[in-house]
């Protein structure tokens, strides 16, 4: 059932996502303003077939802690559902990704349309600079930035690996950051075609508040994430005790934390 039911979402997620692209085209010929709704608008459809077809909710806790300025998402990154699955409680979404995303055909015309913040990690400095100049017009605009602070995606349990580009931001714009910790790995492995049946939870954490020392900073951070997506593979362990996954994911912390 499982593989069935995973065949029929992964061909939905895609065809869906085509189909909106395309029927929301006429967005290129009017001003950004009128069109923040379109990604909202994608991530309740997708949630609706993860929920329906292949059997796994999404539950998102905390949205009262999301500031009503402008401010910095900083969210772990264990699969493809956090890119959509928050997307309707934030303002303006404006994601920090790679460059090279923006050649994706129809895909990539719509991260340039919305303003999506490219990072070219080849200047490794100097995008520093390019990212931080965009990311702060967007705070100044009232936007929410969502970053991924280590990178890409990292399979649930896995040794934390963050970047010090948050590091940067956090200096730099002097606005709160919002951690969000996530279990969506166990249910939405990355690089895996199964969709296992189960709830997938977000908890959007206390901003932490401009004015610390940025190596501080950098430890409440992880400090703060890290705690609360262990915490949310407890509950995910609880819940679906025989889901592989999870198991996967106890070895690997097994592993780090012997070091």
């Amino acid at each position: 059932m499982v593989v069935l039911r995973s065949i029929l979402f992964n061909v939905l997620f895609y065809v869906s996502t085509l189909i909106i692209m395309l029927m929301c085209s006429f967005l290129f010929l009017i001003p950004v303003r009128y069109g923040w709704w379109l990604l909202p608008f994608w991530g309740r459809v997708e949630k609706f077939l993860l929920r329906w077809v292949a059997g796994v909710k999404s539950e998102i806790r905390g949205v009262e802690n999301l500031p009503k300025t402008g401010c910095i998402i900083a969210s772990k990154h264990q699969s493809a559902w956090e890119t959509f699955a928050l997307a309707e409680h934030y303002r303006q979404q404006t994601f920090i990704l790679k460059r090279e995303l923006r050649w994706v055909p129809f895909f990539g015309w719509y991260l340039m349309k919305f303003r999506q913040i490219p990072v070219d990690r080849s200047k490794k400095g100097k995008g520093l600079a390019a990212m931080s100049t965009k990311a702060a017009e967007a705070i100044a605009e009232g936007r929410n930035i969502i970053i991924y602070p280590e990178g890409t995606r990292r399979p649930a349990g896995a040794e934390p690996h963050y970047k010090y580009g948050i590091v940067h931001l956090y200096k730099t714009l002097n606005c709160p950051i919002v951690p969000i910790a996530v279990n969506s790995g166990v249910y939405w492995p990355r690089r895996r075609f199964f969709r296992f049946p189960g709830t997938i939870t977000a908890e959007i954490l206390e901003p932490i508040q401009p004015g610390l020392e940025p190596q501080e900073f950098f430890r409440v951070l992880q400090e703060r994430l890290e705690t609360a997506s262990d915490r949310l593979l407890d509950e995910a362990e609880k819940a679906t005790p025989d889901n592989i996954i999870i198991k996967e994911a106890r070895a690997r912390q097994a592993e780090y934390k012997k070091k």
